[in-house]
Formats: structure tokens, sequence, C-alpha cells
């Protein structure tokens, strides 16, 4: 977007290992493409290649200043000084290893730095969002105030309170929205979260008359509604956080500089900052070897699900989704009691077995 280009072009297997390296394409403006267009490029890449002959072969020529402009641009989103917090970062061994030390540390934290010693193969490896042991350990041993964990391509953040205790996305979209309406900057008074994201966050937004846009699993969805109705936040419960006044896409270290200026702001540990929202207990059982599509219109699994929550009232909830990629039908539920929602799941995932399984 900075530079006005036509495409860009990412390397990335997200939060998986090297060997699951993919690519991702940005548009301009630097957003994602549509699925439609995105589909399209696939098909083309099992068809004949096109070879670039003589004067047509294109030019590499280098950004020399592009993490300086980064950089810059995420320090001009910061209103306060991050003097007097000490903060632990997990670079996942990627992206943000050479980005999100000099940033913080730019923005007046003091910083210890763990995951920052890429090699080309050990991204996510044991370390990042996705393995959070580390960082918990180290920011008890340190005796750090916070630690924020990113995956491997840097657009995620999940953080880890002084005692060690994790902080997850829907958490950190509950400490960003309340304070950003705080501060006047939360258009239309809305947060976008995903059908995955724990009741306890639309609880908590209820309480603080903030709406809450809910859509299918996947950051592209909670960016389509964002931009769909000018909105300024939304996100996922991985941590996948997307600030439009800022950003085109979800950013790691923008999410993890916001989670500390918010600390800075008010004086509060990221432990006070977080009981904003109670977090209910959230089972999740994969159905595997059933007919992912013949969910659709069973009505005996609908009546199932639709008796369960009932039950479970106001302070539960059920969710059956197919996977997109795969025969395997998700079941999760939410109650108050750990306990309920777990046998209420296996119920479930048995009656799906039954009905589904092939």
């Amino acid at each position: 977007a900075d530079l006005g280009a036509d495409f860009g072009v990412m390397v990335s297997a997200s939060h998986n290992p090297a060997p699951d390296n993919g690519i991702k394409f940005f548009a301009r403006g630097g957003v994602k493409l549509a699925d439609e267009i995105e589909n399209e490029i696939e098909q083309a890449m099992g068809g004949k290649p096109i070879r670039a002959v003589a004067g047509d072969v294109g030019r590499i020529r280098r950004f020399s200043d592009a993490e300086d402009r980064y950089v810059v641009h995420l320090l001009s989103t910061l209103d306060v000084t991050l003097g007097g917090l000490h903060v632990v970062l997990d670079c996942a061994h990627g992206a943000a290893s050479g980005i999100s030390p000099d940033v913080f540390a730019d923005a007046g934290a003091r910083v210890t730095v763990i995951g920052n010693d890429p090699d080309g193969v050990n991204i996510n490896r044991d370390v990042g969002s996705t393995h959070l042991q580390l960082l918990q350990q180290t920011v008890k041993d340190v005796g750090a105030d916070l630690g924020i964990a990113h995956d491997g391509d840097a657009d995620r953040c999940l953080a880890v309170d002084a005692d060690g205790n994790i902080v997850d996305g829907d958490q950190i979209m509950a400490i960003l929205a309340v304070s950003s309406k705080r501060r006047g900057l939360l258009k239309d008074n809305t947060l976008v979260a995903t059908v995955m994201s724990n009741l306890g966050l639309r609880v908590a937004m209820e309480e603080h008359d903030i709406e809450m846009v809910q859509t299918k699993v996947g950051d592209r969805y909670v960016l389509q509604a964002l931009n769909a109705s000018g909105l300024s936040l939304g996100g996922e419960q991985s941590g996948h956080i997307i600030f439009t006044d800022a950003a085109t896409t979800g950013d790691g270290v923008l999410t993890g500089l916001q989670i500390a200026a918010e600390m800075a702001r008010t004086g509060k540990s990221l432990a006070e900052l977080a009981s904003v929202m109670t977090v209910y207990p959230q089972v999740l059982v994969n159905v595997t070897g059933v007919d992912r599509l013949g969910l659709a219109g069973d009505t005996e699994i609908d009546r199932h699900a639709a008796t369960i929550e009932a039950e479970l009232g106001d302070t539960g909830r059920v969710l059956l989704r197919p996977s997109g990629t795969e025969n395997v039908i998700r079941v999760m539920v939410e109650a108050a009691d750990e306990l309920r929602a777990r046998a209420a799941a296996d119920e479930l995932a048995e009656l799906i077995k039954v009905r589904l399984g092939e």
C-alpha cells in the first residue's frame, strides 16, 4: 500500500512449520485477493507455463528502506510511551524477528527477546503463538510485565500476563474494543468477530454497550465485514486482530503494541485488563469419518443441538460446523461448567457419527 504497487506476494506457512510454506497474494492497497480470483490463479498454475523472452523478462529492485518505513508507521499508531514496561517478545523465528524488538524498544519498553534466530527451517518450531510454554516461563523467570507471541508470518498476536497466564485473541479484542470505545475510536460502536469467538466476549460487549457482528471463521470474512460497514476493529480467537485505521490485514506487531499501550495508558496490569471478559469453558470435538455435507438439513441433529442449547440457556452455546477441506465436522459447546460442555459435545459427536458416519 505504501508504494502504490499493483501486486504483492508473500512466502508463508502462517503458524505452521516451514515445509508447509505456500504463497499469499495481495492486491493494490495491500488487501487479500477475493476467493474467486485466488481460485483462478490456482487453476492457471496447472496450465501451460508463460515464458518471458528477451526484453520481456522482469527486473528485481530491492526496496531497501521497507523495514524503516514499517517501523515508523507502527510507532505513529501510539499515543503513549511504553516506558516502564518490561516486555518479552516471542518472534517465532519468523517475520517479526527483525522488526518487533526494535519497535518495542523504540517505543520505550524494556525488551527481552526469544525465538528471534531464524535459520530458514526453524520457523514456529516450539515457539510462537501456537507454542506458548517457553514464553510463559520466560515472562515469569525475568519478572516481565507481559509477553507477546507472534506467529511465523507475524499477523497474529497472543499475550501472556505477568503470572504466565495466556490472554487469547478474544480477550485481546475485549480489551481493545473497550479501550477504543472509551477514547471515541470504535466506529459505530461495533466489534467484528467470528462464530468461534468465546461466548464471554459477547457477554462482555453487551455489558459495555458494544455491538458485535459475527462472521464465518477466517480473517478474510472478518475483513469483509469490517470493510462493508466501514468498521474499525475485528478479529479471531487465534489472535488475528485487524485495525482498519492502521492496517489492511492482521498485524501481530501492531496488536502487541496496542495491548502494551493500553497498559501504559491505564496503569493496569494485563491481568486486570483481561478481567473485562470472563472466558467460558469451550470444548471442541472433531468428528472424523463422516459425510460433512450431510450436516446441512439433518433435522434430528439440528433438533438435538437446539435442545442442548436451550438447556444451557444464556450461559451456553452450541456450534456445529463442517470443515471446508476434509470430511470432519467440528462440534463446539460452551457452558459455564466445563464438565457439562464436555458431556454435551461428546453426546452430539456420537449422534453425528451414527447419523453421518461413512
